[in-house]
């Protein structure tokens, strides 16, 4: 197992990259601009209470208010507490960390990255593909346990084919962990996958809203 936290290395990553585009930029996440994104990073590490609005429904308007709040700080500090998260946060604790944010760093660096016009696919460290890797299996059965289908994940070289979904049509989607995670949080449109199955059920699995 790796001993490096990745968790931490597409934190500061992703923190050099919004500090060269600038707060007014474009992002895979809907309505929202690198200052947004920022903002989000920085509730979520600090105001728990406000982060769940992303699971909860009912919590939407307040996270929205916290986040908007937060954006009036000046883009340095939004920047400064993006890199460096509070001790007595999921961040601050090693374990805790790697699970709860590797793949959320990551799906938000490429949110900012894949939004600019000249992007290309990264070649990812062995160690952050075999981390992603071991995530997918949560990811895929929450994110796909409702979807109408037969639905085989194979990460070819990383893991043993995983079945999920809630039956139907079969469907198979291939590709390295990276590209799969991006896939299954919803940014279908800009993750780099095989999709094989009938053409209406790729179309809607394409098409869903999809994400943890």
């Amino acid at each position: 197992m790796t001993s490096t936290n990745f968790a931490r290395t597409e934190r500061a990553a992703l923190a050099d990259l919004l500090a060269d585009l600038g707060p007014d930029q474009p992002t895979l996440c809907a309505g929202w601009q690198t200052d947004d994104l920022a903002a989000h990073l920085v509730v979520r590490d600090r105001r728990p209470d406000a982060a769940a609005g992303a699971i909860i429904k009912a919590l939407d308007a307040h996270a929205d208010r916290v986040r908007d709040k937060a954006k009036t700080r000046s883009w340095e500090t939004l920047l400064e507490q993006v890199r460096r998260p509070p001790r007595l946060s999921l961040a601050g604790i090693g374990p805790l960390d790697r699970m709860t944010n590797t793949s959320e760093f990551f799906v938000h660096h490429e949110d900012a990255r894949r939004a600019q016009p000249d992007w290309s696919p990264r070649p990812l460290d062995p160690g952050l593909a075999t981390v992603l890797a071991g995530q997918i299996k949560f990811t895929a059965k929450f994110a796909l346990r409702r979807f109408p289908a037969r639905i085989t994940i194979d990460m070819p070289g990383y893991a043993d084919p995983l079945h999920v979904g809630a039956g139907g049509a079969a469907v198979t989607i291939t590709g390295d962990p990276g590209e799969m995670t991006l896939f299954l949080m919803g940014r279908q449109s800009h993750a780099r996958v095989d999709l094989t199955g009938p053409d209406p059920v790729v179309a809607r699995l394409t098409a869903a809203h999809l994400g943890v």
